[in-house]
């Protein structure tokens, strides 16, 4: 089993890269937008854990950043009508945490954020998954949890619906929630505050 790439990174795009290691060997593999945005540069040492994929007409390699990104991954392909391409979506649109947050709580409405997925695959999802992510856990290195609570939700949800990606609206709203009395403000404050924030680096 392959489980994990090092090497190299010779080419660096939004959902492939392409890894040489010290053996002279050269993979492709397809990423998740939350492991693009944690790749070193070009020409710098990388290491993946990875997925691989085994069809008849061909083998397929998925890298990611942690083995936690991996677990979510491979939790998805266990749902019915979600195939790796599917699955790989709803890491790039959703943080893992929020994947695994959003099919524990039956959120239909963040699950129906992601392309492709309506609300009948949602409500699958969550019908074949619920109970079946107990032993998927973040470790400590997993980066920023997503924002609490039901303002944040709000906001997210409205920056996503005015054509932000989820992940910069995540973070556009916990920058917002930095400078902000969490306990008083309502969604309209935090929207106007995170419109400050997303899209920046």
């Amino acid at each position: 089993m392959l489980t994990i790439v090092t090497g190299t990174l010779l080419v660096r795009e939004l959902d492939r890269v392409e890894i040489m290691t010290s053996g002279g060997v050269g993979y492709e593999l397809s990423v998740p937008l939350g492991t693009y945005e944690r790749l070193p540069r070009v020409n710098e040492r990388v290491t993946l854990h990875t997925h691989l994929v085994v069809r008849e007409d061909e083998w397929h390699l998925y890298g990611f950043a942690t083995p936690f990104e991996r677990r979510v991954f491979r939790k998805l392909l266990g749902a019915t009508g979600v195939g790796p391409a599917l699955a790989l979506g709803m890491l790039s649109a959703l943080t893992p945490e929020r994947v695994v947050r959003a099919i524990r709580e039956k959120d239909v409405a963040t699950l129906t954020m992601v392309p492709r997925v309506g609300r009948k695959k949602a409500e699958q999802m969550i019908l074949d998954l619920a109970d079946k992510l107990n032993d998927v856990a973040a470790g400590t290195d997993e980066g920023p949890s997503r924002p609490e609570g039901a303002a944040a939700d709000d906001a997210i949800r409205a920056l996503v619906s005015l054509g932000y990606p989820a992940p910069d609206a995540e973070k556009a709203v916990r920058k917002a929630l930095e400078k902000m009395d969490q306990a008083t403000s309502g969604a309209p404050e935090v929207i106007r505050a995170a419109l400050m924030h997303v899209g920046k680096k």
